[in-house]
């Protein structure tokens, strides 16, 4: 787990301002070699604008850690003396481990420094979803992948999940539809794998993974909209994510949807998640006859097969998340809007429906998500490597 400085015996207040300097060097050096790399010293210095001593000292030291590594210098041409030799990320050594929590199975994964997956599984329920036998079976998920990746030193773990989820506490603090209250996943996890263990909800995972890896890089505010079974979103603005007290923020189930026919658990109807939810659109799916089960990849399936209903169901549900979108965009007036939605996913009209819903005045600042092929394991490795990002030195192999 990162380290705790002792506390200081005088001048409290300049060495915590020299701590948070320090935090932020080292995060503003390593995500420009995250996005520019490789790249030389010079111009990181140039790109962040600290001094080339600084830079070099702070680059020493990851590269001494196995965070950064030396590149293969660019041929000279011309010219005379010692050429610039670039740094970029190390992906040989580190992975993080990602758990994320869905309603039917959950996903592990491994995701190396530029968020990229390594390896990824899914463990069925298998008709519990008891949280310490949930808990249990994604750890030793995590040690079966590291097992399989004998290399590679993880630097800790990351979970997500739906529901209210708070990140301060590591707590699950409800998730109704798995039934969950109050559970200490923190604490049930890193108990089983012996690793730091963060925790937080998907959306905000999600948009955390945009900023870092995503096509939201370099946007000042950012809003993510999950439409699984579970219907949240969350919003960052100037590289910080709203979580309000207790990690509450960014709860949508009930917003109510203008002409919806839904009943929700809340006793009302039309509420934002009991009308999108994967839940509804396959239960009208298989009242159409246009599947049989519960998965929603099964519609898009019978929609690129060209079958009609589906088609509606998912285009349909596509206007509506869009109409939703435009309710939010009205209230936090975001620069980016990522959506994380199956046919938004997989499907040019749904794409198409999604803009026309939002409105042409802002149809292009909406985009899918960046992870169509690998969205649940960005969603839980995303939550340990934010945490890497932001304070790079304590979240390090020397801290672990």
């Amino acid at each position: 787990m990162p380290r705790t400085a002792a506390p200081p015996l005088m001048s409290p207040v300049p060495r915590a301002a020299d701590s948070d300097r320090r935090r932020t060097n080292a995060s503003v050096i390593l995500r420009s070699v995250l996005e520019h790399g490789p790249v030389a010293r010079s111009t990181i210095s140039r790109l962040t604008g600290l001094s080339p001593a600084s830079v070099t000292d702070y680059c020493t030291r990851f590269t001494r850690l196995g965070l950064l590594r030396e590149a293969e210098p660019p041929r000279q041409s011309k010219g005379v003396g010692r050429p610039h030799v670039p740094l970029d990320l190390d992906n040989s050594r580190f992975v993080v481990g990602g758990v994320h929590v869905a309603v039917p199975y959950t996903t592990v994964a491994l995701l190396d420094l530029r968020g990229r997956v390594v390896a990824e599984r899914q463990l069925k329920h298998d008709n519990t979803t008891d949280p310490s036998l949930v808990l249990a079976r994604a750890a030793d998920g995590i040690a079966a992948l590291l097992d399989g990746a004998p290399d590679c030193r993880p630097l800790g773990v990351g979970f997500s999940a739906g529901g209210w989820v708070d990140r301060d506490s590591g707590t699950v603090v409800e998730h109704p539809l798995l039934g969950w209250r109050e559970v200490p996943v923190r604490e049930v996890i890193g108990a089983r794998t012996g690793l730091p263990v963060h925790v937080d909800g998907h959306a905000r995972a999600l948009v955390n993974a945009e900023r870092l890896f995503g096509r939201a890089r370099g946007s000042r505010s950012v809003l993510h909209l999950f439409v699984g079974n579970v219907v949240d979103a969350a919003f960052a603005t100037n590289d910080e994510v709203h979580h309000g007290p207790r990690s509450q923020a960014g709860a949508i189930a009930h917003l109510p949807v203008p002409g919806g026919t839904e009943p929700c658990d809340c006793g009302r109807v039309g509420c934002l998640q009991a009308e999108l939810s994967e839940r509804t659109l396959c239960r009208r799916a298989r009242e159409a006859g246009v599947i049989e089960g519960t998965n929603p990849m099964h519609v898009v399936t019978a929609a690129a097969g060209s079958d009609a209903a589906a088609v509606r169901l998912l285009v349909e549900r596509a206007g509506a998340v869009g109409r939703a979108a435009r309710l939010l965009l009205d209230v936090l007036n975001p620069e980016t809007v990522v959506v994380t939605e199956v046919g938004i996913v997989h499907r040019e009209d749904c794409l198409r429906a999604l803009r026309e819903g939002v409105g042409a005045d802002r149809a292009t600042s909406v985009i899918p998500t960046s992870f169509p092929d690998s969205v649940l394991a960005m969603a839980g490795g995303s939550v340990a490597l934010d945490v890497l990002y932001r304070d790079p030195l304590a979240a390090s192999p020397e801290a672990i």
